[in-house]
């Protein structure tokens, strides 16, 4: 991470205005997806929306946006269905003798024009 040294003479680390504290450096911009994930995990862990409003210095209609856009990507994700779906697997290995097959018939085919001329 960049450096820069200070009035004191010393070095800070950079840091982007998404990272730095609000009450330190006045109100944040632009929020980084670190920053939000945050902020949800101490509201769905059951701190009060005020607090975590107050503590980050965020609006708390914002939090609850971002909350519930959580959750609905959590309801998603826990939707879909993985390589643990019996059927997918099944239908994937089906999908591999069907072409090992057309591969074969391939093959013989070309045995039997050779063959035949």
């Amino acid at each position: 991470m960049k450096e820069e040294n200070n009035a004191a003479g010393g070095t800070q680390g950079a840091r982007r205005a998404s990272e730095v504290e609000p009450a330190a450096a006045g109100p944040v911009l632009r929020w980084s997806a670190r920053r939000k994930q945050e902020a949800v995990l101490r509201l769905l862990r059951g701190e009060p929306l005020d607090a975590v409003s107050r503590a980050m210095g965020v609006e708390s209609y914002r939090l609850e946006e971002w909350r519930s856009r959580a959750v609905a990507g959590m309801e998603a994700a826990l939707r879909e269905r993985g390589d643990d779906d019996p059927a997918a697997a099944h239908l994937r290995e089906a999908q591999r003798v069907i072409g090992e097959m057309a591969m074969q018939n391939d093959l013989l085919r070309d045995r039997i024009k050779k063959k035949n001329w």
